[in-house]
């Protein structure tokens, strides 16, 4: 199976939380349908993008990175690459990539928490957003793509990131919260 397969896959399954999600989905399995390339950064009517809350339950908090390019606190993630065998896949790379945590990261349900839609220097992103549990020994260390990375309590996130990030935590937490 492709990743555009995958994707679709994903996306077709996912069950939409709210009639807000319910319209990002459809829109973005109709982007998937209209464009052959619409999961690679190339295509500049926008691409489907993957990221990842890195969380950590036990300490009540979450990893953020200050993005290089953008200026603000953000949820590890960005482009597929070809070697994803899955969004999932691509989730958990960027994830591992970014925040410098190189093993024990895991999905958390396997499937998407929420999708956001925004636009960047490059084009339109299609945001399909996971959250990752990090193990309770996980050391960050900072990437390239990074100006910083720091741990931010659930009750800090508002005061640094934007509304999309704030949205995740809670929307993570409400996961959390109903898998215990």
């Amino acid at each position: 199976m492709s990743l555009r397969e995958d994707a679709a896959r994903v996306l077709k399954e996912w069950p939409a939380p709210s009639a807000d999600q319910e319209r990002l989905r459809l829109a973005y399995l109709d982007h998937l349908a209209a464009h052959r390339d619409g999961m690679w950064k190339p295509c500049k009517d926008g691409h489907i993008t993957a990221s990842a809350l890195v969380v950590d339950p036990a300490g009540g908090r979450v990893l953020l990175t200050l993005h290089r390019k953008l200026k603000m606190w953000l949820q590890m993630g960005g482009h597929c690459e070809p070697e994803d065998a899955s969004l999932a896949d691509a989730a958990l790379r960027e994830a591992r990539e970014e925040s410098g945590i190189a093993h024990g990261l895991t999905l958390l349900g396997g499937t998407p928490v929420r999708l956001d839609r925004h636009q960047t220097p490059c084009a339109e992103h299609l945001d399909v957003q996971y959250a990752a549990l990090a193990p309770a020994d996980a050391v960050a260390a900072i990437s390239d793509e990074s100006l910083d990375l720091r741990w931010f309590r659930y009750d800090e996130v508002p005061s640094v990131a934007d509304d999309s990030v704030v949205r995740l935590v809670a929307d993570t937490r409400a996961l959390l919260s109903a898998s215990s």
